[in-house]
């Protein structure tokens, strides 16, 4: 089947191979082409993700069978780590561990997964460890199972580039990286259809940010420190405490006074000599071993194989959530100083993307999901209001007024929120922050009392009232703003990718909260309701939107293999067509409806209405647009 659109399943304790299997009509109808599984090699008993693999030679469950249920599959593997137990026969044996293990054979710690001491790293750089750890993944795709394979942090291992390579020279021809670039990072020239989709993500969130509220909300945030000063002030404190093993091994390589600034002070994840290219320059440009580095050597390869983990843990799992001015922007690849593009910025990135990149808006990783994301972005539009209220919200006395403000943007953008699921959040919040508690030693009694705050919020009739009214207003800006995302995804250039719910409105927060249970038999019986020809209501328009534009795919593929051509719209409104003949089209502020495209003279068919329209010349987008919802989509059918 051909690549359409792809819907990523989280196999774990509630959904295993069997469940996925039943899911499989459902997925067909809605237009999905194939299913993209979490890791499905045998992991540690009770284990959630299955990135705590154990066996690689072993599978978890009946993938035959699921994958001859009538969509392809796409499988996650994880070649960077495995699990350290008795369970993991390659750990077990004492002298597997020393061949197949980044052993330190100084200390005899092994090489972690970031900061997690049952996850040891893998030498997939030597052939026969790649050889042994790939047969049945390679087997897989050769036999037709699997479709392609999702290559999990590949940004750990010791070469990345001549892994992917190994892998493209064994027969596997279609391979994603999960491959976080930073803004304006270039994919490197790797033997790959392109990322798992957070470069989209990232330009999706901040094309609908208005950038005109980013004084007021700067302001609001009150911390003058610029989100740099204090992502590098983060990845400092982890080189210094966190990876302090990781420092003592390169150390015994080069023993530099400038060892701990020059890991933090990568604009990056990560370079990648030898070889040494522009981009890697670019990335060590003012870092104090730059020399050192670009003569590679085995202190090349394990700083390269450090700062990763330096980023992931100071920005994403720190600074993250200490930089609070608007939640939207703290995501993964994310820049939060970025506050906003222009179109112009955004149909750049999507000519840049290879043709075949996945394109998401939530994965098992995001902060938050893709409409929690959207409605804490459309604060910027109503910036003023925003103010005004978290400034008499901020006199119910909190113990910390930027942790407040984290938790206030969090309830607008998720509500309603259950009491339990908050308390969850902020705890691992506050700890991920590290400022007045954190994972290792936590402060217990200050947790108490911030949790005993909540929970007077929740007491608070005067200011539930006040924050289900706000909450309100923002959730309408917020949805026309993710089902223009949506919308988005779904047509440009690259491969619409689903995370498992997403299809109906998801108000999740980071994991765990993101994989809680799917409503499977709602989603069935909505989608049916909608094929059978019932109107979209609030509740499902994102249903309808997603069914309706990947039945387009599926009826034109020709369209979107074709080119992707920006439509003058302003700054308002975002306009492109593919193979010149499916518009689509989203207002990103509210006076987008005012907007005028120029359109092939012809016959044009609405794909949300059903309309049938004449069009020429400079078009009113609010001609267009599905009323209510700042969305269009259109297929020419006279050429």
């Amino acid at each position: 089947m051909s690549l359409r659109a792809t819907y990523r399943l989280q196999l774990g304790t509630d959904l295993d191979f069997e469940a996925a299997r039943a899911l499989v009509p459902y997925l067909r109808d809605l237009g999905i082409s194939h299913l993209y599984l979490s890791p499905s090699f045998r992991a540690r008993p009770g284990s959630t993700h299955g990135y705590d693999v154990i066996d690689p030679n072993s599978l978890a469950g009946d993938l035959r069978a699921l994958a001859g249920a009538g969509l392809d599959v796409i499988l996650d593997i994880v070649p960077n780590h495995m699990a350290v137990s008795d369970e993991n026969p390659y750990w077990r044996d004492p002298g597997l561990r020393q061949r197949f293990f980044d052993i330190d054979p100084e200390t005899g710690r092994h090489r972690r997964f970031f900061d997690i001491d049952h996850l040891a790293g893998v030498r997939q750089e030597d052939p026969e460890v790649f050889a042994e750890t790939h047969r049945l993944a390679l087997r897989l795709v050769r036999e037709g199972l699997v479709y392609g394979l999702r290559i999990d942090h590949p940004d750990g291992l010791a070469d990345p580039a001549g892994y992917l390579r190994r892998l493209r020279a064994e027969g596997v021809e279609r391979i994603w990286v999960e491959k976080i670039l930073s803004p304006g990072e270039r994919l490197r020239d790797w033997p790959v259809e392109g990322t798992v989709g957070y470069e989209f993500l990232n330009d999706a969130t901040a094309l609908f940010v208005d950038p005109a509220g980013e004084a007021a909300l700067t302001g609001l945030y009150g911390d003058s420190r610029s989100f740099r000063d204090l992502a590098l002030e983060a990845k400092l404190e982890q080189v210094r405490s966190t990876f302090a093993p990781e420092v003592e091994r390169l150390r015994r390589l080069n023993d530099s006074p400038d060892l701990e600034p020059a890991l933090a002070s990568l604009p990056v994840y990560r370079s990648y000599i030898p070889p040494v290219e522009q981009a890697d320059l670019d990335a060590l440009a003012g870092n104090p071993l730059r020399d050192v580095l670009m003569r590679g050597g085995e202190f090349t390869t394990r700083f390269q194989q450090t700062t990763p983990a330096v980023m992931a843990k100071g920005v994403e799992d720190t600074a993250f959530y200490r930089y609070n001015r608007l939640l939207a922007l703290n995501e993964v690849g994310g820049d939060p100083s970025r506050f906003g593009i222009s179109v112009e910025e955004f149909h750049r990135g999507c000519l840049e993307r290879p043709p075949r990149a996945l394109l998401t808006t939530q994965t098992h990783d995001t902060k938050r999901s893709g409409d929690v994301r959207a409605r804490i972005g459309a604060l910027a539009g109503m910036a003023g209001e925003w103010v005004e209220q978290v400034r008499r919200w901020r006199e119910l006395d909190p113990p910390d007024p930027n942790e407040a403000y984290l938790i206030f943007q969090t309830l607008v953008g998720a509500w309603p929120l259950e009491l339990e699921r908050l308390e969850a959040y902020v705890q691992k919040a506050l700890r991920e922050a590290k400022v007045n508690t954190n994972w290792v030693k936590p402060d217990t009694e200050y947790e108490r009392r911030v949790r005993d705050w909540c929970r007077r919020l929740y007491s608070n009739r005067a200011f539930l009232g006040e924050l289900e009214s706000f909450a309100e207003r923002v959730a309408h800006a917020g949805e026309r703003s993710a089902l223009g995302q949506t919308l988005l995804k779904l047509t440009s250039r690259g491969v619409p990718d689903i995370y498992q719910g997403d299809e109906l409105w998801a108000l999740s927060l980071v994991d765990p909260d993101n994989r809680r249970p799917v409503d499977w038999d709602r989603r069935r019986a909505d989608l049916a309701e909608l094929r059978a020809g019932a109107a979209p209501q609030r509740d499902t328009i994102k249903l309808f939107l997603i069914e309706r534009a990947l039945a387009l795919r599926a009826r034109r593929p020709e369209a979107f293999a074709g080119a992707y051509t920006p439509l003058e719209a302003g700054e308002a409104c975002c306009a492109y067509l593919r193979g010149e003949v499916i518009l689509a089209a989203t207002a990103v502020r509210p006076e987008g409806h005012t907007a005028r495209l120029e359109l092939p003279a012809g016959r044009w068919h609405d794909v949300l209405t059903g309309d049938e329209l004449e069009l020429r010349g400079r078009v009113p987008f609010e001609r267009l647009a599905m009323p209510d919802w700042g969305v269009a989509l259109l297929e020419r059918v006279d050429g």
